[in-house]
Order: C-alpha cells, then structure tokens, then sequence
C-alpha cells in the first residue's frame, strides 16, 4: 500500500513484470525528464500529503547507470543531494546499481562514500564483470537478515552458491577498473554510427551501453534481422531503437569488426 518513486526509464519499472505491484503490493509514482537521472525537486513534487485516503510515499529508486538512458550515470553531489533529501524526509533510498560500477569507474567515484549515500544497493555481477551469473544486495546487517526472510518466502536461494560466490569474488578482484575499456569501446562505435546513413541519432555513451535511432521506413527489426545475420547482435530498444553493449568478452579487434559490419549494411 506504500509508493515507491521511480524515473519512467527505470528498470523496475519497466522490466520486472509488474513487480513492484505483484511481490510489494505497491504503487509507483514516476519521474518524467528527457535525462533520466532525478533530482530531489522533481521527487518532492510526487511526494504525497500524510493523508490516509493516500499512498504513503516511503522509497526512492535510483538507477547508475541508466539502462534506457543508454548507460548514462550520476554526479557524485546528485546523489548526494538525493540522499540527503530522502534522509530529511525519512524515505528509504535503494540503488539499482545493476552496472554500478561502470558509473563508480567512469566518475571515478570514491566506493565507500558511494556506498554510504544508500540504504540499500543491488549490484549484478554478470554485467561486465564477467561473471556466469549472480547479484549482490547491500544493506545494513538488520535489513539483509529481512531480505533473507522475503528471499525464502518467495523461493529464493540456491544450494552450492558458494562456487557462483567464488566467481564473483574474481570478478570484483580483477574486473572492475577494467571496465573503462568498454567506455572507450562503446564510443568508438558511436562516432563510426554517425557518419553512416540510415543511422539518424545516435545517443553519446557515457558508458558502455550504445543506443541508436535508425530509418523509421525499415525500423529496428529489419535491421536486427540483418546485422545477426552478418555476425552482430543487438537488442530492440523501440520501433526505430536499438540498443549495442560492450563487455568484457569484446575487445579491439571485435570492436573493429562490428564497425565493419555496420558499415557494409548502414551504406
């Protein structure tokens, strides 16, 4: 019955099935800007009176990066700024940091400061850091022992988890500074996409995630069809939007080989 506060483009808005409804029988009240990072006015404007006929307003939900923003993340005072309004106002404040450390490497942001701005924080560990599969989720020692009560109510939990436990730990020992790699990747890709036709907008990735627009007289389909025929593969973002990642399986020569690619069908 509570309302949690979120950005249009976030993702547990968007692609968790309704989760926040079905699994936290909450509503949502969303951020509506062209940029989608939020800021404390925009949220202050959404928040409810304290009236019983109304929602009660007590999470907010960021997202660094932003996957529909195309990777785009925030300035270390932003969410300094959002932490201290959400604090004053007594709102939890989650990080959905699926790729939070692309946004930690790419601003260059000091962890344990980061880390101390939330009340919790999710991270994935198969997004760039390599690993087979696995997430994290961050709190204080009172709310991960809640989590883990919801998480075996709902089915969670796996046996042996200690060798996808292994994995991650690799990854976070040897993947995370490495991830500017893919940043440089990604725009390399960008700058090849604006000189080609039939590309019409190409969206400038802060960090690994590419998103471009292509001609509305085929659309994003066709153009999918082709490019996985021809050796790449991306991902339907909308009628004329697609979306390209870098990680860390591509490296220089793929880069080169996928601009090759583009070029020969983007002629």
């Amino acid at each position: 019955g509570d309302e949690v506060i979120c950005h249009e483009l976030s993702h547990v808005y968007n692609y968790e099935g309704g989760g926040i409804a079905r699994n936290s029988l909450a509503s949502t009240r969303l951020v509506h800007n062209g940029d989608a990072l939020m800021r404390p006015e925009e949220i202050a404007d959404l928040m409810q009176d304290d009236r019983d006929w109304l929602a009660r307003t007590s999470l907010v939900v960021a997202e660094d990066t932003s996957n529909r923003g195309g990777g785009k993340c925030y300035a270390f005072d932003e969410l300094k700024s959002l932490s201290e309004f959400c604090r004053e106002r007594k709102l939890a404040f989650h990080m959905d940091g699926a790729r939070v450390f692309n946004a930690i490497v790419e601003r260059n942001h000091n962890m344990r400061a980061y880390g101390k701005l939330f009340d919790s924080i999710s991270i994935c560990l198969s997004k760039g850091l390599g690993t087979p599969v696995g997430s994290v989720l961050l709190g204080s020692k009172e709310f991960i022992r809640e989590a883990r009560r919801v998480r075996k109510v709902m089915g969670g939990g796996m046996r042996q988890g200690g060798f996808l436990a292994g994995a991650g730990i690799y990854a976070l020992d040897h993947h995370v500074t490495r991830l500017a790699d893919d940043h440089i990747r990604a725009r390399a890709l960008a700058e090849a996409l604006k000189t080609m036709h039939g590309v019409v907008n190409v969206i400038d990735p802060e960090t690994n995630i590419l998103i471009f627009d292509v001609s509305p007289e085929k659309g994003s389909d066709f153009y999918l069809d082709v490019l996985e025929n021809a050796g790449l593969r991306g991902v339907k973002f909308g009628k004329n939007r697609i979306r390209l990642v870098t990680h860390l399986d591509v490296d220089d020569a793929d880069i080169d080989r996928s601009i090759a690619i583009l070029q020969n069908i983007f002629k």
